[in-house]
């Protein structure tokens, strides 16, 4: 006689934490890493690029916005698809699209090539870390959801480390190429790894006859028994199948309508003044006279902040209304930004200003991924995922694009940071709006 029927909400959530489910987060730690070493080794090969090919940096603004275009483009084509065929099956094309795309373009023959070729290897990344963070969400148990999936996000900071170190590595030996055939090779060694060991979602795969076979091999790792019986519908989207709601469909309805838009204007705006700060910060902090190398300790400020503020974002939204969390975290970050501005010329305090923006802006955004992955059911949480962070990567480009007119406009760089902290009020108070109109919702679904 087998134990009672499972919920996939219940195999997650009323056991203690399986091998299976660590795994899950380890490979998806793996998986955002390498969209982290992406980010951060292409900008170490801008100047080889420019010298190999005598480009001015007009020439390679193209080379970089193709990149940030095609995450634009994949994570809104990627999301749709993962809702339909699965996020493990998204995930291992996602990386195989990058893969390629990163090898080729340590052959491209020209700037266009490699303008098409970066386009191909920023749609893959579109792809991958929006099904990351929604497989890492539904698997993690709700009691610590925000914590476990802020974790394995953290891998993207590593990317980052990962892509300066790597790159000092191997340009030496072997110059610019020699770069974008490891950030290559990197995801396309993790594709069999995601393909064989990566489970798929069972909250994806509950009440879709097609992949009754799967959740059962899904169920033995995680449960021990291939015979536990699973309810054939989650309750949560037992509404939405009746209706026969398109994943987009739910995006837009009368129940998301208005978390979907004030979410969407939350990511367009942290990922605006995100880009914005991180590429002219360096300019403005050498601008005031301070050496390159302490520039550089000062840049490093913002995602050590980061990651510190995720962590304790991740501890108070697994307790607290998530929203008003972020809302808070919103707050520091306006108030440190517009303080980098004021305290540029101060050493010690321009560490400190810079610190607590990188813990209230990179904190809250890797809040928000968190958020939006618990928001929506099953039926539609890639897409809401991808989509968010579709419009924040329109807010990245904007961003990277409006820092310089701001600090020329304005003349003066504490006018200038004011500036750059007014989009961070808005998104503030779209957090705000959010957990008042959610108050009485639960937003941790996954």
């Amino acid at each position: 006689m087998h134990a009672q029927a499972f919920t996939p909400e219940a195999a997650t959530d009323e056991r203690k934490t399986s091998p299976l489910q660590i795994l899950t987060l380890i490979i998806c730690f793996f998986v955002v890493a390498a969209d982290g070493f992406d980010v951060a080794s292409v900008g170490y090969v801008a100047p080889l690029l420019k010298k190999a090919w005598t480009l001015s940096p007009a020439q390679l603004g193209p080379i970089f916005g193709a990149g940030l275009f095609g995450l634009t483009v994949g994570s809104f084509l990627f999301g749709p698809l993962a809702d339909r065929i699965g996020r493990k099956r998204v995930i291992t094309i996602s990386l195989m699209l990058f893969g390629f795309g990163s090898l080729a373009c340590a052959y491209a023959p020209s700037p266009l090539w490699l303008i098409v070729l970066r386009f191909a290897t920023g749609a893959g990344l579109g792809g991958a870390m929006p099904n990351a963070i929604t497989l890492s969400s539904e698997f993690s148990p709700a009691r610590s959801r925000a914590l476990m999936v802020t974790l394995m996000f953290c891998g993207f900071t590593l990317g980052l480390a990962f892509g300066g170190a790597v790159a000092a590595l191997l340009i030496p030996g072997f110059g610019w190429q020699g770069v974008f055939i490891f950030g290559g090779v990197f995801p396309l060694v993790l594709t069999p790894i995601v393909w064989i060991w990566m489970p798929e979602s069972l909250r994806f795969m509950a009440g879709k006859p097609r992949y009754e076979r799967e959740t059962r091999q899904v169920l033995k790792r995680l449960t021990g028994d291939e015979n536990t019986p699973i309810e054939q519908v989650i309750p949560e989207d037992a509404k939405a199948n009746a209706v026969q709601e398109t994943a987009v469909g739910t995006l837009f309805s009368r129940r998301y309508r208005t978390g979907t838009l004030l979410l969407w204007l939350a990511f367009f705006c942290t990922l605006w003044v995100y880009y914005q700060i991180t590429s002219w910060l360096p300019t403005v902090i050498t601008g005031a006279g301070i050496d390159p190398s302490h520039a550089a300790r000062v840049g490093a400020m913002l995602p050590l902040g980061g990651t510190i503020g995720s962590l304790i974002n991740a501890r108070l939204m697994d307790r607290m209304n998530p929203f008003f969390v972020l809302a808070g975290s919103y707050a520091i970050a306006a108030v440190s930004i517009a303080l980098i501005g004021f305290s540029i010329n101060e050493p010690m305090w321009v560490y400190v200003a810079c610190f607590m923006a990188g813990l209230g802006l990179s904190g809250a955004q890797t809040g928000a991924n968190v958020l939006v992955a618990g928001f929506y059911t099953t039926a539609a949480r890639a897409t809401g995922v991808s989509w968010a962070l579709g419009v924040g990567r329109i807010g990245s480009i904007i961003g990277s694009m409006t820092g310089g007119v701001l600090l020329v406009a304005f003349h003066t760089v504490d006018v200038a940071f004011v500036a750059f902290a007014a989009p961070v009020v808005i998104a503030g108070i779209a957090m705000l709006v959010n957990g008042w109109v959610y108050r009485g919702r639960s937003t941790t679904q996954a």
